[in-house]
């Protein structure tokens, strides 16, 4: 037993030995860092300018709406230059998008269109970074490092999240908010000396070559991304994967917060304490999931799992639906986010094993963009059928999440992904 956990543990701290990995650990753990500390900045800035929530909401959603609508160029960037160089460019320039806008705060310039068009270009510059921090990993390690890498970067994306916004708060809190801002570019800044450190893997033999079927490398922007969307269409495993993606999604958007909020003011009758409780429960069940994932070893039904997850989460969304007790509650959602962590390490790690690399970062795109435009949408459903209590919601969801799992295991091509 002794020995089956070292080689557990070793396995899954086997990345930590590259520096590459270390430094792009170190990197993204920054930028998530840094982009918790961007939403406390511009919202605490814009509420002290004008104590309106509605211009909140216009500088929130102009720094949505170009993330969204550029993410499929950022994917398409990234699978023709360098991601780490893209990376790098990114962070590099929303440190300097920071540090001005923080500048201009404490010299009392700012306004809110300043604000609206700052978080435009904050938008902008971000939908570069990720899907090429995505797609990055299949070439700083081996491929048979993939799952605990992934484990390890999950994991410091789920404390920098819950960091990001808590450090901010306190730094508005003992500071100013334009300080926040000046923090803000300083993590982004490190964020590119790390990534700019790191070095990929040489190119195995017929690596990074365009798939069958792929856009010519002088193809102009439209045509490699139309590529990008028919490369992931046309193959029923990476749709499967993109349309339970989107159905899981939109199942824990909405739920995750409206429903969170919901449960824990009326449902439980608590307060702001319990809400926390409940997003602690869920960070830190998907941190242990993803710790358990990457130790591991094999490459197991990645269909099944992505099957298990979903009922699993149907299971949990039911109990939510009845429970009466904060204690029932809070381990219903720590289970939860451990089905999440534990499945999400080896559902990325099979996209970045099996998708060619030349066109990896738009399938990864994609599904981000899937993401972008069905989260809205939930919070809009579950904010609607909330008003009746949390039952319907919770009700729903868990129906949609069935149906998802049972969908999966129809498929025997997918079911049998590896």
């Amino acid at each position: 037993m002794a020995n089956t956990l070292t080689s557990a543990g070793a396995r899954l701290w086997s990345p930590a030995r590259q520096r590459s990995f270390r430094l792009l650990w170190m990197g993204q753990s920054l930028s998530l860092l840094g982009d918790g500390f961007s939403y406390i900045a511009f919202s605490w800035i814009t509420l002290g300018l004008t104590g309106s929530t509605l211009s909140l909401g216009y500088v929130l959603a102009f720094q949505a709406v170009p993330r969204a609508v550029l993410t499929l160029v950022g994917g398409s960037l990234s699978d023709t230059w360098s991601s780490r160089r893209l990376m790098a460019f990114s962070s590099w320039a929303r440190a300097v998008l920071m540090v001005t806008v923080g500048f201009l705060g404490l010299a009392g310039s700012l306004t809110v269109w300043m604000l609206c068009a700052a978080a435009a270009l904050f938008g902008a510059v971000d939908a570069f970074f990720q899907p090429a921090r995505a797609s990055i990993l299949p070439t700083v390690v081996e491929k048979e490092t993939l799952a605990p890498a992934n484990a390890l970067l999950g994991v410091g994306a789920k404390v920098s999240a819950v960091l990001g916004p808590a450090v901010g708060g306190l730094v508005v809190a003992v500071t100013d908010a334009p300080v926040a801002f000046l923090v803000d570019g300083v993590c982004f800044a490190l964020c590119g000396l790390c990534v700019a450190g790191v070095r990929t893997l040489p190119a195995a033999p017929g690596d990074g070559g365009p798939p069958a079927g792929a856009a010519a490398p002088a193809a102009s922007l439209a045509a490699r991304i139309r590529e990008g969307l028919r490369y992931a269409w046309e193959d029923p495993r990476i749709r499967t994967v993109l349309v339970v993606d989107t159905a899981v999604t939109f199942c824990h958007s909405g739920p995750f917060t409206v429903g969170f909020a919901t449960l824990a003011k009326i449902d439980l009758a608590g307060g702001s304490t319990t809400l926390g409780l409940l997003n602690g429960a869920l960070a830190g069940g998907a941190m242990l999931g993803a710790l358990a994932g990457g130790m591991v070893g094999g490459r197991p039904r990645v269909g099944l799992l992505i099957a298990a997850l979903a009922g699993w989460l149907a299971l949990g969304m039911g109990v939510l639906g009845t429970v009466g007790s904060t204690a029932a509650a809070l381990g219903t959602v720590l289970m939860m986010g451990f089905g999440i962590g534990f499945q999400g390490v080896f559902g990325v790690s099979w996209i970045q094993r099996n998708i060619d690399g030349s066109v990896l970062s738009r399938v990864i795109s994609v599904d981000m963009v899937l993401g972008y435009a069905v989260a809205p949408l939930s919070l809009v459903v579950c904010g609607a059928l909330a008003r009746s209590g949390t039952g319907p919601m919770f009700a729903l969801t868990a129906v949609v999440l069935t149906l998802t799992a049972l969908g999966v295991l129809a498929s025997r091509t997918v079911r049998e992904m590896r």
